[in-house]
């Protein structure tokens, strides 16, 4: 099939709405673009989030900035009278001979977990 047939069978046919066949073409490009570019973002930013919420003590970290450091305290804010995990938390890490508090928010990435999940496996 060559382009000018398939071009004619996209045209409305008389009586039709020839606005049915641009707003199906709209949808179908906002559906591509959400399952290309949107859901994988999504995807990758809770992943994100659920490596961030599962730090623990000892796991070396790289914060926003670049500074690399093991994590030695990790002070979590309380709601209700218990602990609870939010990107505010404030994480002490030891990078060489500094020792600098940063929220749990501002950490870029984990590099290694031997914390104590990983001590027992």
């Amino acid at each position: 099939m060559n382009v000018l047939h398939a071009f004619l069978l996209m045209q409305p046919t008389p009586g039709s709405n020839p606005m049915f066949g641009f707003a199906f073409q709209i949808v179908l490009i906002i559906a591509i673009f959400y399952f290309i570019l949107l859901r994988p973002q999504q995807k990758q930013r809770k992943e994100q989030e659920q490596s961030l919420r599962e730090i623990k003590k000892g796991d070396e970290v790289v914060t926003a900035g670049g500074i690399i450091g093991d994590v030695i305290f990790i002070k979590q804010g309380t709601k209700d009278g218990e602990a609870v995990v939010t990107m505010e938390d404030r994480i002490t890490i030891k990078s060489a001979e500094s020792r600098l508090i940063v929220e749990r928010g501002r950490i870029a990435k984990v590099l290694s977990k031997t914390g104590e999940g990983a001590a027992g496996a």
